[in-house]
């Protein structure tokens, strides 16, 4: 072998041993994006019948009446089946998720408020801060992590974070009005909502609750149908501590309002049994003893409408 084939090789090699080391390190984030290139983005699918208790507002969006002051708006033919809910107040009302953003939500939303509207986000992927930006106000979580990016009233957020090259969505730069400390009772008039810090589907997950309707909004973290779990920003040992810490929030009269859906109609709903079921799966799961399908990512099933979607068993986060 001469001296430049010798180098060429070493070189190679150098480079190859490097590669793997960047990818055992952020192989979600690489294998994502080797999936992105392959992947085409689903056509809209057809209006379904949605049933007696909701309407179409036009042909894409679709709006359930939960109560007199709530709402769940229904991205129901986008093919993640987004669902963004108005929590409304005597004095303002707060938009928990605003969808990828393919249609324009603003009319929705006016057409069933004219309070002061208040935009949060239940994380940060593309799916869920399409429209941010677009309100009165905005809202955030307020995380040691996220304060020290923030500048002049703006977060700019990353491609791990955002996850927006799937579908060619840029990432964005969102503006903060408000920061909501987990813990924090926010005031809407004459109701309130606690804020949640509910971190592994994302470190930067959150989930809200009336305490008084015993309803909690609970975005990627918890709706019926496959819960990632094997993202670049999830944990499932934040997932576990998180579900143990719900469970003593959540009665057994309370609903839990999801932010996908499995089944082709209706509101993407789950008890407090789903989070006990979560739970016994998520030691099954670390013990070793759940039955798990597939390559990347791994699918456990737990029942009919609940399954646990994580990474090769090397790469699982427990701590």
């Amino acid at each position: 072998m001469s001296q430049l084939s010798r180098r060429i090789a070493l070189a190679l090699a150098a480079l190859a041993a490097l590669a793997s080391v960047a990818f055992a390190a952020d192989h979600r984030f690489v294998l994502l994006r080797l999936a992105a290139v392959a992947m085409e983005v689903p056509e809209l699918g057809p209006q379904t019948d949605e049933g007696l208790d909701a309407i179409w507002y036009d042909d894409y969006f679709t709006v359930f009446r939960i109560d007199p002051d709530t709402y769940a708006i229904g991205e129901t033919r986008y093919h993640q089946a987004n669902f963004n809910y108005l929590i409304l107040g005597t004095s303002r009302a707060v938009l928990f998720d605003s969808g990828p953003g393919v249609r324009d939500l603003v009319p929705v939303i006016r057409s069933l408020t004219s309070l002061p509207v208040t935009s949060a986000a239940s994380h940060l992927h593309y799916d869920h801060v399409g429209q941010y930006n677009d309100f009165d106000t905005s809202a955030m979580i307020d995380l040691p992590e996220l304060r020290s990016r923030a500048t002049a009233g703006r977060l700019a957020l990353s491609d791990r974070e955002h996850l927006g090259f799937f579908e060619k969505f840029p990432s964005p730069s969102l503006e903060i009005g408000e920061w909501w400390a987990p813990g924090q009772e926010i005031d809407l008039g004459g109701r309130r909502l606690i804020v949640h810090h509910t971190p592994g589907h994302t470190r930067d997950s959150m989930i809200l609750e009336d305490p008084e309707r015993e309803q909690f909004f609970t975005g990627d973290t918890y709706y019926p149908g496959e819960l990632y779990l094997f993202l670049p920003n999830s944990s499932l040992g934040d997932f576990t501590r998180t579900t143990n810490y719900m469970l003593e929030s959540v009665s057994e009269t309370a609903v839990l309002y999801g932010a996908h859906r499995l089944d082709p109609a209706g509101l993407p709903t789950l008890e407090r049994s789903d989070l006990l079921r979560l739970q016994e799966g998520l030691l099954d799961a670390r013990n070793g003893t759940a039955l798990i399908d597939g390559g990347f990512p791994q699918r456990f099933e737990l029942n009919d409408y609940l399954a646990l979607m994580m990474d090769f068993s090397w790469g699982r986060d427990w701590d």
